[in-house]
């Protein structure tokens, strides 16, 4: 089949541009870094949401919960409610979640062994910006768009 004009062609492959939206949702909810740490978490075992939210630092309450949701939702958690008292619920990925393993367990491998790269690219991208700051704040006050003003004095 012969890629249509309307088609997003990259690495040689082919997706049709009507697919793109939803693809782009896909990538948005596994994109989500919480999502990808609670992928992570869960490929080991089953866990409670109390453990989750211990193990995930800096998460809060209502986040874990939308997140969670939204991978139930997409069907890659499966929840687990046991009848006992108190109640006791579980997630666990299901095996659509557990088919993202590989793939985020790769991300997640690149990203710490490039940690100092893109720290340093960070802080080179920081100071340039604070120097192109200082410039524009030193910059006469004719400069940088005022121009207007100074136009419109010298007409009264």
């Amino acid at each position: 089949m012969r890629p249509s004009e309307t088609d997003v062609t990259h690495g040689g492959h082919s997706l049709p541009s009507a697919e793109c939206p939803k693809i782009s949702q896909v990538l948005a909810r596994i994109g989500e870094k919480w999502s990808v740490l609670i992928i992570i978490m869960l490929s080991e075992r089953s866990r409670r949401f109390s453990e989750l939210k211990r193990a995930i630092g800096g998460i809060s309450q209502r986040m874990l919960t939308l997140c969670l949701r939204g991978l139930e939702r997409d069907g890659l958690v499966k929840r687990t409610v046991f009848p006992v008292v108190p109640p006791r619920v579980e997630y666990e990925l299901t095996p659509l979640g557990q088919s993202l393993r590989e793939p985020v367990t790769q991300l997640a491998m690149w990203a710490q062994g490039h940690i100092a790269e893109l720290d340093a690219a960070r802080q080179a991208f920081d100071r340039r910006e604070a120097i192109e700051r200082e410039k524009a704040e030193k910059a006469p006050e004719w400069a940088g768009g005022r121009e207007v003003g100074m136009m419109s004095i010298r007409r009264r």
